[in-house]
């Protein structure tokens, strides 16, 4: 438990994890239960790392190829 104690999001997550295990009437395994959240935390970050690449402008497509990119520092 303590692992999760620092990440509020990941507590949160396990606790709404055990809250669901418990409202079906299963005795929920902590290993499973950590697991679990870890896993839906992964698929998170990478659903956001997704929209992030999604939305960088370097992969517009839409750009025209006459739209003007900052000039780097020298």
């Amino acid at each position: 438990m303590c692992l999760l104690c620092d990440d509020e999001k990941a507590y949160q997550a396990y606790m709404n994890y055990l809250d669901a295990m418990a409202r079906q009437g299963n005795a929920a395994d902590p290993q499973q239960a950590i697991d679990a959240v870890l896993d839906q935390l992964e698929a998170e970050a990478k659903d956001k790392a997704k929209a992030r690449a999604k939305d960088d402008p370097a992969n517009d497509k839409t750009l025209s190829p006459f739209f003007c990119s900052p000039v780097p520092p020298k």
